[in-house]
C-alpha cells in the first residue's frame, strides 16, 4: 500500500525563503532572474537567479555555531527548519533519514575565491550531508543523490520507495546548488546559457539560466493532515549522449510510463504537467516528443525554470513543492518568459496563471548522460 505523504516542504531561491513567498510571486508571474555583474562567478555579465545575501546573514545568525556551516549548508539547515516548524517529526530518529539531492555540493570550497575557514573535505558530497545530518542530531547515515538534474527527482522517489518498503517512517529530502564558478564555466563552454532570461519551449529560447536554490519535502506513511501522496515513479536512461539528450524523447517517454503505471492513474486523468523545460533548443524539442508520445500533449504544462532558473540539484525538489502548492491551491501558473511556441510537437504551454482544479500532477526531469526521471502526484 502506498503510504508516502508530503507533510511538509520549504522552498529557498531568488523568490523567497519559505513556500508562501513563492506561492505569491508564482500568481503573479514574478520571476527572479536578474543581471549579474559578479566577476568573481563569471569574467562578463550574465543572467542568474540568485539568493539573497543580505537575508541570508539576517536568517544564518539563529542557526548554532553558524561559522561552522557553509552557505549551502547554511541554507539546508534553514530550509529543513521551516519543514519542521509544519510537522511534528523526530529528527533523532532511527525510523527518520535524510536524502539529500545536489550536483556539486560545497564545490565553492575549491574555488580559488573562497576566503572561509571550511575544511575542503566538505566538497565531498558525504561529508556535507554528514555534517547537517548531525546538527539535526539524526542517528542514520544520510543518502546523497547526485545523478545530475534529475538528482531531486530521483531522491524523492527514492525516498517514497524506503517509506513503502517499511525502513523508514519519514524521510527529509533536501536539495540544493549553488551558482558556482565551475558550474557556469561549464555551462558557457557547452555555449548554453543565454544572454536573457531563460524562455522554456519559446520560439526564441536559445539556453539555460543558472539558478541557486534550496528546497525541502518531508515525506511520512503517516498523513498527518496531508492528502498529497508520492503515488508513482520511474526513471531511465538513454545513453544518448554525455550532454545532449536523446532526439526521439523515448527515455523519458519510458520513465513516465513506469510513474504512470506504479501511480495507478490513467494518462488522461492527469491535470497538470510540471515539466523539465531548461529552455535549451534540444531539450525543449525531446520533451514535445516525449510528451506527444505520452499522449499528454494538450494537458497544462509549464517548466517553473522561468522563474528561478536551472537549479541543478535542487531542481526537482523545488519544482515538486511549487507543484504541490498548485494542487493545494488548485491553481496553475504561467511558464514564465514563453510568448510563442517554438518546438515541432505542440503542447498545452500554459501562457497565464489560472484556477483549475489539480489532483493528479506529472513531474518530469533530464539530464546530462541521457538520464530521465518522472514522479507522479496524487491527491486523496
Amino acid at each position: 500500500m502506498n503510504t508516502a505523504y508530503i507533510i511538509a516542504d520549504n522552498m529557498i531561491s531568488s523568490l523567497g525563503f519559505n513556500s508562501s513567498e513563492h506561492v505569491d510571486k508564482l500568481r503573479k508571474s514574478q520571476s527572479g532572474i536578474l543581471p549579474c555583474n559578479n566577476s568573481s562567478l563569471y569574467p562578463t555579465p550574465f543572467q542568474a537567479s540568485l539568493i539573497d545575501v543580505l537575508r541570508l546573514n539576517q536568517m544564518k545568525s539563529d542557526i548554532d555555531f553558524v561559522d561552522k556551516f557553509t552557505k549551502l549548508e547554511q541554507l539546508h539547515i534553514l530550509s529543513v527548519r521551516d519543514c519542521l516548524s509544519q510537522a511534528n517529526v523526530d529528527l533523532s530518529s532511527e525510523k527518520t533519514l535524510f536524502v539529500f539531492s545536489t550536483t556539486k555540493g560545497n564545490i565553492d570550497l575549491l574555488s580559488k575565491n573562497y576566503v572561509g575557514g571550511i575544511d575542503a573535505k566538505r566538497a565531498y558530497l558525504h561529508e556535507m550531508a554528514k555534517a547537517i545530518s548531525e546538527y539535526f542530531k539524526n542517528p542514520v547515515n544520510p543518502v546523497v543523490v547526485s545523478n545530475a538534474c534529475i538528482s531531486g527527482v530521483l531522491a524523492v522517489n527514492m525516498a517514497k520507495d524506503f517509506i513503502n518498503s517499511g525502513f523508514y517512517d519519514n524521510v527529509v529530502v533536501t536539495g540544493g546548488d549553488l551558482a558556482a564558478e565551475f558550474t557556469i564555466s561549464g555551462f558557457q563552454s557547452f555555449k548554453a546559457i543565454s544572454e536573457n532570461p531563460c524562455k522554456p519551449y519559446d520560439a526564441s529560447r536559445d539556453g539555460i539560466t543558472i539558478g541557486e536554490a534550496c528546497s525541502t519535502v518531508i515525506l511520512s506513511k503517516n498523513a498527518n493532515g496531508s492528502n498529497i501522496l508520492v503515488a508513482g515513479g520511474g526513471s531511465s536512461n538513454d545513453a544518448n549522449h554525455i550532454s545532449g539528450p536523446s532526439r526521439t524523447g523515448d527515455g523519458l517517454m519510458m520513465a513516465c510510463e513506469k510513474a504512470v503505471a506504479e501511480g495507478m492513474v490513467e494518462v488522461s486523468n492527469i491535470d497538470f504537467v510540471s515539466a523539465h523545460g531548461t529552455a535549451t533548443v534540444y531539450n525543449d524539442e525531446m520533451e514535445s516528443k516525449a510528451f506527444n508520445w505520452l499522449g499528454v500533449q494538450n494537458i497544462p504544462l509549464n517548466s517553473f525554470k522561468g522563474y528561478w532558473g536551472h537549479t541543478l540539484g535542487a531542481a526537482g525538489v523545488i519544482e515538486i513543492v511549487a507543484s504541490v502548492h498548485s494542487m493545494r491551491n488548485n491553481e496553475l501558473y504561467k511558464n514564465a518568459g514563453f510568448e510563442q511556441i517554438g518546438i515541432s510537437k505542440s503542447l498545452n504551454v500554459i501562457r497565464a496563471y489560472k484556477k483549475d482544479q489539480v489532483d493528479i500532477v506529472l513531474k518530469t526531469a533530464s539530464g546530462f548522460g541521457g538520464c530521465n526521471a518522472a514522479t507522479v502526484l496524487v491527491k486523496e
